[in-house]
């Protein structure tokens, strides 16, 4: 009988990668902030926004949220070039899923100062809306921001 097979199999098992799941919330929950309404949202992503570059590339954010509508955390999802950047419902998930959290606010910039959304905005708030149902997290609403103002999709009835 020969034994290489064992040794073959054997050392592409020690070539499998391990996945570990860690979310590690050092906030305790009377010192998050609360997300009343779409402008305590664009409040704290502005805060949250790098530097100038709400200006000049496109970024897309999430703020994860407890029962009680309190910050979890902010996730940057992804950067892009000056008239997009990618939205990976697969990331998204993932990373509210590691969170815990109930529900979601998506958000991305606009660097032309525009807050009028696109046909593309319209159909990945969609997507997203039912991933979110299937999943049982909540998406509450979508921000297009830029450095001077916001377009919410909730408060214009278009969740």
């Amino acid at each position: 009988m020969n034994n290489s097979g064992a040794n073959t199999q054997g050392q592409i098992l020690n070539q499998v990668t391990e996945i570990s799941v860690n979310y590690n919330n050092k906030i305790k929950p009377s010192a998050r902030p609360k997300i009343c309404k779409s402008s305590d949202a664009y409040d704290l992503l502005l805060q949250t926004w790098d530097g100038g570059t709400i200006d000049i590339y496109e970024s897309f954010k999430i703020i994860m949220l407890n029962r009680a509508n309190k910050v979890l955390g902010i996730s940057l999802i992804s950067e892009g070039g000056v008239s997009g950047t990618v939205v990976d419902p697969k990331r998204i998930f993932a990373t509210a899923l590691l969170s815990g959290c109930s529900s979601i606010i998506l958000s991305h910039n606009h660097p032309s100062g525009s807050t009028t959304p696109s046909d593309n905005d319209r159909k990945i708030t969609k997507k997203l809306c039912d991933a979110g149902t299937m999943l049982e997290i909540n998406v509450l609403d979508h921000l297009i921001i830029t450095s001077e103002s916001f377009f919410s999709f909730a408060d214009e009835g278009e969740l």
